[in-house]
């Protein structure tokens, strides 16, 4: 797996909005906010555009998108949002030009279609929050604080409090995942996620219990369960029950759906759609250590 270099002072950054629309002035602080760490910022031509839910028509997001892939000056691209509308652009995109010339691709939510389909190229990208959450004061936001760690070298560990729902154990193996949904959408496309033998890591937002419990049946019936090192469930916020109760909550519900596995697995990892939303380098092999006291995740960069 080729992982793309980390940034240095004075990298050029791509900010597009290859999904749903944003306010100009979140555009703007991340601009400020990146332009203070000492990168240059470049802004996708319609990066301020709105065409109903979108940042712009399909055509002219993919073409921000492809600009930026295409670019050899251009060291990482970061996502502005996610919401809808990386699957109606990514057969638009030629990522020859990235293969020969990579660079770091950062977001979440939406943005797991492009974490996937990077996977089988076989290139590492960034799972982490975007500009639609940055603060103006980097200190205000724990999340913007280890992304700009993380793009100086200076995050390659991790340790949270065990869980409950835990499965204690240790595994080494390349990460990936994203937005639960968006994993289980991908499933019989050219962008289908390879889960054999890695470490799954899976989020999700505002969906109601019984289609989380179909989406974790999905992946299980798909075999994506089967083959892993090791699970980590983050953020599974604003979950909805019905008029009648499903009767368990969404930790539950991953919990019953994974019993049968023998696997580490840990619950409340730090990302996701969560004020805490850690980044996680997707595409990089990690090392995972899960006991009755706490959890450590590590890689090297």
């Amino acid at each position: 797996m080729f992982q793309p270099k980390l940034l240095k002072k004075g990298d050029k950054i791509g900010l597009v909005a290859p999904a749903g629309k944003i306010d100009r002035k979140k555009i703007m602080t991340a601009k400020t906010v990146l332009e203070s760490l000492g990168y240059e910022v470049i802004l996708g031509e319609h990066v301020f555009d709105a065409h109903h839910i979108f940042a712009g028509t399909d055509e002219n997001r993919a073409k921000d998108f492809q600009f930026m892939l295409d670019q050899n000056d251009i060291r990482a691209i970061i996502c502005a949002r996610g919401g809808y509308g990386c699957i109606r652009i990514i057969d638009k995109l030629n990522f020859d030009g990235f293969t020969k010339n990579p660079k770091l691709i950062i977001g979440f939510s939406d943005i797991t279609i492009f974490h996937a389909h990077l996977n089988n190229l076989h290139f590492g990208s960034l799972h982490a929050t975007m500009p639609i959450n940055f603060t103006e004061n980097i200190a205000d936001s724990g999340s913007l604080k280890k992304l700009v760690d993380y793009l100086d070298g200076k995050l390659t560990h991790y340790q949270i409090p065990s869980h409950e729902f835990n499965r204690f154990g240790n595994c080494e193996a390349e990460l990936v995942g994203g937005n639960l949904s968006i994993i289980c959408s991908l499933n019989s496309t050219d962008y289908e996620l390879n889960t054999d033998k890695k470490i799954l890591f899976i989020e999700d937002l505002n969906e109601d219990l019984y289609h989380l419990d179909r989406l974790m049946h999905s992946l299980k019936l798909s075999g994506k369960l089967d083959h892993l090192e090791g699970l980590i469930i983050g953020g599974m916020s604003g979950m909805k029950d019905g008029e009648t109760p499903f009767g368990k909550s969404a930790y539950e519900i991953i919990h019953e759906a994974i019993k049968d596995y023998g696997y580490p697995v840990i619950f409340n990892f730090p990302a996701g759609h969560i004020d805490e939303n850690w980044p996680l380098p997707l595409g990089k092999k990690v090392t995972l250590d899960v006991n009755k006291t706490k959890v450590t995740l590590d890689w090297k960069n």
